[in-house]
Formats: C-alpha cells, sequence, structure tokens
C-alpha cells in the first residue's frame, strides 16, 4: 500500500503543479476512464498519487509518467512492493508509449491532470502515436477543452481543434472547481475524453504536410485562406475542393485541410483536373 508522503513536498511552480485532492472529482474522473480489468494505463503526471491507487485497483497494468525526481522517488516507494506499477521518472513530452505496447498487439489507456504549460504540446505530440492509445481522459484548462470541442467559424476553433478533432472525437465531461486544488489555480478545468477514430477524417495524406498547411494558415488567422496560403499558390485547390477562398481559416473543416492537403500534394496540373471525388 502507498505510504503517505504528500505533506513532505510543495507544490512546484516550473512543473505547473497543482494536485488534486476533491475525492468527489477523483472518483468521477475513475470512473470516466471506464476501466477494463485487463488493459494497461499510462498515469500522466501522477503527482502525490491522488488518482493511482483508484486506477491501479482497476487495471492490470499502470505506468506512471513523472517528471519531479522527489515525486518520482515517493511513488517508487509507495508502490514498491506492487509488481503492476512502474514509475517512469520522465519527461512526458519525450517518454516512449511505443516501447509500453507489446509486439502481439494491444493499446494504451491515457489519463492525467495534465500541466497547464505543456497540455496543448502534449496533445499534439501524442497524435503520432494515436494508433496505439485506445482512449484518454485528461484534466485540462478549460480553455483549452473549449477549443478542443470548438466548432468551425467560433471564437475557439483554431490549429488544435483541427489537428485533434481529425484523428479523435473529443467528449467534454464535466468542470472542476479551482478549489478542487491545492494550490488553487487561477484557472478553471475540464475534464475530457479523447477516443481515437477508426480512421482519420478525410482523405489519406502525409501528416507533416497536413500538420504544415493547418499550422500555417492558423497562424495568420485573420487574412483570407488565399492570403494566409498564397506561396502554396492554392487557387485550383480551392475550387477543386469547393472551398470559397475569402474565408478565414476558422471557417474550413478538419476534412476541407485533409482535402487541400491532397490536391496541394499533386502536381499543378493534376490540380486542374482533378476533382474533388477523386481526393477521397
Amino acid at each position: 500500500m502507498p505510504t503517505d508522503h504528500g505533506d513532505r513536498l510543495r507544490p512546484r511552480k516550473r512543473f505547473g503543479q497543482h494536485f488534486l485532492h476533491d475525492r468527489g472529482v477523483i472518483a468521477r474522473i475513475v470512473e470516466s476512464v471506464r476501466i477494463g480489468s485487463e488493459e494497461t494505463l499510462v498515469e500522466i503526471g501522477p503527482g502525490r498519487g491522488a488518482l493511482t491507487t483508484s486506477l491501479l485497483a482497476r487495471c492490470r497494468l499502470l505506468h506512471l509518467v513523472e517528471l519531479d525526481r522527489d515525486l518520482a522517488r515517493i511513488l517508487d516507494e509507495s508502490y514498491d512492493d506492487e509488481s503492476r506499477v512502474t514509475v517512469h521518472q520522465q519527461d512526458v513530452l519525450t517518454f516512449d508509449f511505443r516501447a509500453l505496447v507489446s509486439p502481439l498487439g494491444g493499446s494504451l489507456v491515457l489519463v492525467g491532470n495534465l500541466p497547464y504549460n505543456i497540455a496543448s504540446i502534449l496533445l499534439i505530440r501524442l497524435l503520432s502515436v494515436v494508433d496505439c492509445i485506445d482512449r484518454a481522459v485528461f484534466m485540462l484548462q478549460r480553455e483549452v477543452a473549449q477549443r478542443l470541442a470548438a466548432a468551425p467559424g467560433s471564437r475557439d476553433y483554431g490549429r488544435l481543434t483541427v489537428m485533434i478533432g481529425r484523428v479523435c472525437t473529443v467528449e467534454s465531461l464535466f468542470n472542476v472547481d479551482p478549489t478542487s486544488f491545492s494550490p488553487v489555480p487561477q484557472v478553471e478545468s475540464t475534464v475530457i475524453r479523447l477516443t481515437p477514430r477508426p480512421r482519420p477524417i478525410g482523405p489519406v495524406v502525409d501528416e507533416q504536410a497536413f500538420s504544415e498547411l493547418v499550422r500555417t494558415a492558423f497562424s495568420q488567422r485573420r487574412k483570407t485562406v488565399r492570403n494566409a496560403l498564397k506561396h502554396y499558390q492554392p487557387e485550383n485547390a480551392f475550387s477543386v475542393c469547393g472551398i470559397d477562398p475569402e474565408v478565414r481559416p476558422e471557417m474550413l473543416s478538419a476534412e476541407d485541410f485533409a482535402n487541400l492537403t491532397a490536391v496541394l500534394s499533386d502536381s499543378p496540373a493534376a490540380c486542374r483536373t482533378r476533382s474533388l471525388e477523386d481526393v477521397h
């Protein structure tokens, strides 16, 4: 059983630490993960272990990824006699998730209270390993959660919405009051569930090309897509994809961006002759 070391450490600002202590919220998060008894879980940023014991009671294997060296040591000591727990003292932004998946197949369930300062970066990075993720339940800053679930044309819709929404469904589950944490953060939080789609929305495209196109478009979101993407010389692509070049980037869906990527990856001659049906 874990030992209570919680009072020995203070939250560290440089790690963006806000420790969850509300038992009601903890129970709701664990229920939201919908853990199967044979599943392998990865808890990102377990901190003092508020969720850890409850997660372990329901899964087959549990990996804890914790950057803070002192917290990782305490977790290691606390679960020293539990063979189903592995503590990884490592930055989750460089962590090798694929190494946890059996060569025979299988997938991971991710859960965690993501530090506000790395949440968006981590979500984009997870796209490169989405094929080995079954689902993820994360607590995020409410602003980030709103961006993930935003609809085209809304103020919150942007690069993160398109990149994540193309490959995952996004469910906003419930909000969490700041007083549920110690220290109390200056922002509100939301728990979300991400579930990878059977296949990404739109045509099969080069992922790096897609990412670069979306990044370029939203780096100049106040411009029309014609001007934001002008160095792509996309005039023929707009007509092929049925896109009004005078709208702003936030009006385009993930499928629109995928279609544009597919057409722009072809030769100029192909852009002139290819029909929209060929893009799919």
